[in-house]
């Protein structure tokens, strides 16, 4: 008699991910679109994880980031010993109207939870109204691309990320092939590294030190 192979943490991880379903069951009368809300996605994660012994957390901390205060989110998953998480950044507006402080930071948290669980379970938004909508309430322009010398700064990272990650795996990985990979993983399309904006590189250099932690541990 065949004993049933028991799955490895990843293979459990892959499989939630395929059987994840997180309607749109959200609706803006205003804006005339349904839309998926971080608790939506939470709640369809939590039976997958109990049928795979696996653990969801979210975590939020504020960040100053030069004169703005950021949230910034992790969404995880454990079994125990393994843990894969993913982070999202939403910046706090510095008013608006109709909410008070607690408030304004539960919405930052609520949309950077989303981003993160987002990147963690490889759900695409890109499309959805409500994200480019949360950008348009939350600041009256858009995020401002990065200049020169923090893409200098990235491109260094990415570089000894690479040199890293060919050490541990035994793979020749280029810098460019890293960078794709984070720039898939998070945005689910290549953004070339000039072309970031301030939110979007918070989010790659935090994943990089993810990945930096990970490749350490192996």
């Amino acid at each position: 008699m065949n004993e049933e192979k028991e799955l490895s943490f990843y293979e459990k991880l892959s499989a939630l991910i395929l059987e994840l379903k997180a309607p749109k069951s959200q609706k803006n009368n205003f804006g005339k679109y349904n839309y998926r809300s971080a608790e939506d996605i939470l709640e369809a994660v939590k039976p997958l994880a109990n049928k795979y012994g696996l653990v969801p957390k979210l975590t939020d901390k504020i960040v100053l980031i030069g004169d703005r205060y950021y949230v910034e989110s992790h969404a995880i998953i454990t079994d125990g010993k393994n843990t894969e998480q993913a982070s999202g950044f939403a910046r706090e507006p510095e008013s608006k109207k109709g909410m008070d402080e607690s408030q304004i930071t539960g919405t930052a948290s609520s949309y950077a939870r989303k981003y993160a669980m987002n990147g963690l379970y490889q759900i695409d938004d890109t499309k959805d109204a409500e994200t480019d909508e949360y950008k348009q309430q939350v600041d009256s322009g858009k995020p401002k691309t990065i200049d020169s010398n923090k893409a200098k700064v990235l491109k260094a990272k990415i570089k000894e990320l690479a040199v890293l990650a060919s050490l541990k795996t035994g793979t020749d990985i280029t810098p460019d092939a890293m960078y794709e990979k984070l720039s898939d993983t998070k945005f689910l399309k290549i953004i070339p590294i000039e072309k970031l904006d301030t939110e979007q590189f918070l989010t790659i250099d935090c994943y990089i030190k993810e990945l930096e932690k990970a490749y350490s541990k192996k």
